[in-house]
């Protein structure tokens, strides 16, 4: 009987990351999208697990229009909800959390464990989803400075607390 003949897996084809930055009152942002102009991240300087321009990445202000005029009207205060197509991956759970997230609205707060009862997880995984909001790869437009401690304290902030006060405060939620 003849050999089978191997067959090869296709290789992936990497998809180009598209960057801009853009000042803010926070400091100068870092965005990122796929091709199609689907956001991938938001980052803020010295952000924790913030992203930084890699060799190979595309610069493309034009593809971030929408996103710059959103957070231009957000940060004047005349935006309440961002209408941006957002791309994030991460472990299911991860997916989830962040997708409760979006259901937080503008001017409230919730808590670690409000955020795991949303998403029908036990109290015990509160640590897991304070772990998945400081993940979150969209600062900003996915909104993650909207969750607080059970007592009301501020707790983490990938971008740091100053900044998450400043988006409280910004939308008259503290």
């Amino acid at each position: 009987m003849p050999p089978t003949p191997a067959t090869s897996l296709p290789v992936p084809v990497p998809v180009p990351v598209h960057y801009t930055r853009l000042e803010s009152p926070l400091g100068e942002l870092l965005l990122t999208a796929d091709p199609d102009g689907t956001l991938t991240s938001l980052s803020v300087p010295g952000q924790k697990g913030g992203r930084t321009v890699e060799e190979g990445w595309i610069h493309d202000p034009a593809l971030f229009r929408a996103a710059g005029e959103q957070l231009a009207a957000y940060f004047a205060g005349e935006l309440k909800e961002f209408r941006l197509p957002l791309r994030a991956s991460g472990t299911a759970f991860r997916e989830r959390v962040w997708d409760a997230l979006d259901t937080v609205p503008h001017g409230a707060t919730t808590s670690y464990g409000e955020i795991a009862a949303r998403i029908g997880a036990s109290r015990a995984a509160v640590r897991a989803v304070g772990g998945a909001v400081g993940a979150n790869p969209l600062l900003i437009v996915r909104p993650c400075h909207r969750v607080i401690g059970a007592d009301g304290s501020m707790t983490g902030y990938a971008g740091g607390l100053e900044r998450k006060l400043r988006l409280l405060e910004l939308e008259g939620s503290h």
